[in-house]
């Protein structure tokens, strides 16, 4: 889009540089053609035609207008005179003429950086979107040739600097400070030709696929990790309070015969369930009575030494 709006601005700006005339010169020169005609026509003066021929080639080089957001810089003989607009203005014919209009509104430059090397060797497609605006009309057509064409390469150069300096990592999740670092760069750079760089922003960064599926395995990987970290410290967590819990058993042992009998009636208390006690759990708590009155079939496992219970 870039290319074609400033291709037009720069078709307007060498046409009114190039042509000796603007459709407004063309319209008062119809006008004063007609007006002459018409005078000679009311007065039979046939004089007035030549003479309002001659006042319409007058105007149809010397008027010129310039939209509100233009300026228009004059020159004398190639010697700078000012700037003129927005609005209706005249110069001398042959002695006068305008370098061109400069649009002194925002506009937009979209850069593209393809196959950049980040900082760790990366290639990354890199597209951005600077905002800049003319301040200094006057500064901008002496100083600079064709200043559209400059801010683009200016900024294709310093978005390709920035990328080799900074780390993919940077690159993706650091998009507004590396605008912000793209923007006081260009801004100096295009001050000095009366143009200021307003902001910066990295629209999009595309990175090969390949390493696109090896970031997503090891981000991947990452998570696992974490989730095992997480596990094994609720698995510290528990084992010390069931140290913390045996510690307070030890010296009540009623406490743990309560314990227990909870613990065998949470298990059993739903139909159809089966629970493996080990004898040494058996004797330690005092189950043996309980599970002699609460079962209705004990069986032993073979192989295992403990005590079955089921309901």
């Amino acid at each position: 889009m870039f290319p074609a709006v400033m291709g037009a601005r720069r078709g307007r700006a060498a046409g009114a540089a190039g042509l000796p005339f603007s459709p407004e010169g063309a319209a008062a020169m119809v006008a004063a053609v007609l007006a002459g005609a018409l005078l000679a026509a009311g007065t039979r003066m046939p004089g007035f035609i030549p003479a309002g021929f001659v006042l319409g080639l007058y105007l149809l080089v010397a008027v010129k207008v310039a939209n509100q957001w233009e300026k228009a810089a004059v020159l004398r003989f190639g010697r700078y005179r000012g700037l003129r607009g927005p609005g209706l203005f005249f110069v001398i014919p042959v002695v006068e003429k305008i370098s061109g209009f400069v649009d002194q509104r925002i506009r937009v430059t979209d850069v593209t950086a393809e196959s950049a090397l980040t900082r760790d060797t990366v290639p990354v497609n890199v597209v951005a979107i600077v905002f800049w605006v003319v301040w200094d009309a006057e500064k901008c057509i002496l100083e600079v040739a064709d200043f559209g064409q400059a801010v683009q390469l200016s900024a294709q150069t310093a978005l390709l600097e920035s990328i080799g300096r900074h780390q993919l990592a940077q690159m993706i999740t650091e998009r507004e400070s590396l605008g912000k670092e793209l923007q006081r760069i260009l801004d100096a750079k295009t001050n000095p030709w009366g143009i200021t760089v307003q902001s910066v922003e990295i629209r999009d960064v595309h990175i090969p696929s390949a390493l696109e599926d090896a970031m997503s395995r090891q981000a991947q990987a990452e998570r696992e990790r974490q989730a095992r970290i997480v596990l094994g410290t609720a698995e510290t967590e528990i084992s010390a309070k069931f140290a913390e819990a045996a510690a307070v058993y030890k010296d009540n042992p009623i406490a743990l015969h309560l314990r227990a009998m909870n613990m065998l009636y949470e298990a059993i208390k739903e139909k159809g369930a089966m629970v493996i006690v080990p004898s040494s759990a058996v004797e330690t708590m005092g189950l043996g009575g309980m599970l002699a009155t609460s079962t209705l079939g004990r069986q032993p496992v073979p192989g295992t030494p403990g005590q079955v219970l089921e309901r």
